[in-house]
């Protein structure tokens, strides 16, 4: 079977084999996410939000509804 079948036969049918890819996916995607917020934030270092831009979390306190419109809120 040879080095490489052994390893992947650990790596996906043994509980610590499966274990390990799911923690190493876990912390690639951390370490991807970290450099990109990085990159990100170098680059619109100074970007102060304007009326134009959106924020998935609005912090509007309109206490009126689920909606802006207050047809659907009746």
């Amino acid at each position: 079977m040879g080095q490489i079948g052994t390893f992947f036969d650990w790596l996906f049918n043994k509980p610590a084999g499966v274990l390990c890819l799911i923690v190493g996916g876990i912390i690639f995607f951390l370490i991807v996410s970290v450099v990109l917020e990085r990159k990100t934030r170098k680059i619109y270092k100074n970007h102060e939000k304007s009326p134009e831009d959106w924020d998935l979390f609005d912090g509007d306190d309109d206490e009126s509804g689920w909606s802006s419109f207050e047809d659907d809120n009746n």
